[in-house]
């Protein structure tokens, strides 16, 4: 067997095509693989598929995987054919996508790679620029978006992410059945939900059928789901109350720490759960439990709160949360009434976590691991860049980049 049938059958090609040359060059690091095809050859039409005479060439190159440590390419003579019904059309190789500088098999290990490591780490181990790269993802993920179908889709979580330091946000939208992100936006305004229904609808989901949703407090996002999506059921999950609770100890604690110093550098122990704070910090606790302190009452309704969710039924866990907020409205102090007012206005949609079980625990891994992505990229240039991130994260994408050879 030669060396070019050799690399013929390597590469998966059929006939007409076959490698005609090779040439290597050691100084370069590069393996030039030439492809062509027999004369006389015919080719099917892109358009009808009846086999069509060739009509013109054109040579193109494109980028392949790497043959041991050296860069490869393959380049070939592209056909045009002429077609009796549909004119003169280019001819689709086997190899590689329209428009591509790269074949699929190299774009598929791109895409594999991307998903764990940064780009720009991406770029360099292939010899790319991180520009090439992004748009080759870019291309990938929204094909791959194209193809997705929504119509199952019933139960939603809505949650937002920093994007950039400052007032720069996205916002995630995820099946929480299928556990996939289904829709990534810029911004946080009820705008977004509208953004949201626009693609669901053109992705053949119903909003009528969206029943359950679990979200934070928004307002801007309850506003967009009043509006959009009106038969869904709200559920504000346990981590949301719990985190608005922790603000309201915490700007309690900041307040007394202005005339009891021996609240500062204390934050962590009051807003952490006792079972994940170290001997010496629960040892501190138990003491400033034990003095005189404003922060200790917020904190200690904070641990009455915890036990609204371990209640045996939506009955027992309504009495209890009206109980616990008519106290803390009671209590004199301002942060904690102001959530205790904020809970009472959303009652409904806390006490439905009893009844729908819906928690964006899932939306906060998902947020973590964007957020570490992004760290280990030292940011990202565009806010399409992060989205695209979050899809090759969390959207469970079908590429289908396996070439048809």
């Amino acid at each position: 067997m030669d060396t070019n049938t050799l690399f013929t059958m390597a590469l998966g090609l059929q006939a007409p095509w076959e490698v005609k040359n090779l040439q290597f060059n050691e100084e370069a690091k590069r393996l030039d693989i030439a492809i062509d095809f027999t004369r006389g050859a015919d080719f099917p039409c892109p358009v009808c598929g009846q086999p069509a005479k060739v009509h013109d060439t054109e040579e193109k190159t494109w980028r392949h995987l790497d043959f041991f440590q050296h860069s490869a390419y393959l380049t070939a003579r592209v056909p045009r054919c002429k077609c009796d019904v549909d004119g003169v059309k280019q001819v689709q190789v086997p190899w590689a996508r329209p428009g591509s500088g790269f074949t699929l098999l190299f774009e598929a290990l791109v895409m594999a790679l991307v998903k764990v490591m940064p780009v720009a780490v991406v770029a360099r181990l292939v010899k790319e620029t991180d520009t090439r790269i992004w748009r080759l993802a870019h291309h990938h993920v929204d094909e791959a978006l194209a193809k997705v179908d929504m119509s199952e889709v019933t139960r939603i979580g809505i949650d937002e992410t920093a994007a950039k330091r400052g007032q720069n946000y996205i916002t995630l939208v995820m099946d929480m059945v299928a556990k996939k992100l289904l829709f990534g936006v810029e911004g946080r305004s009820h705008a977004t939900l509208a953004a949201f229904k626009a693609d669901f609808l053109a992705h053949k989901g119903d909003p009528a059928k969206i029943e359950e949703v679990c979200l934070d407090m928004s307002p801007s996002f309850i506003k967009g789901l009043r509006v959009h999506f009106p038969k869904a059921h709200l559920t504000f999950d346990r981590f949301h109350v719990m985190q608005m609770i922790n603000k309201a100890v915490d700007e309690v604690r900041r307040g007394e720490a202005k005339d009891r110093p021996e609240l500062k550098k204390t934050r962590y122990i009051w807003l952490k759960n006792a079972s994940n704070l170290k001997a010496n910090q629960v040892a501190r606790l138990q003491e400033l439990r034990d003095a005189n302190l404003l922060t200790a009452e917020a904190y200690r309704m904070k641990l009455t709160l915890q036990d609204f969710y371990e209640q045996a039924n939506p009955m027992a866990a309504g009495m209890f949360l009206k109980e616990w907020i008519t106290m803390v409205r009671e209590s004199g102090l301002s942060p904690m009434a102001k959530a205790a007012e904020t809970l009472q206005e959303h009652l409904a949609g806390v006490l439905r976590w009893f009844k729908s079980g819906l928690a964006n625990g899932l939306l906060e891994g998902i947020n973590s691991l964007l957020q570490a992505a992004k760290s280990k990229a030292r940011g990202y240039r565009s806010i399409r860049n992060l989205i695209t991130m979050a899809y090759l994260i969390a959207g469970k994408l079908d590429f289908n980049l396996a070439p048809a050879m």
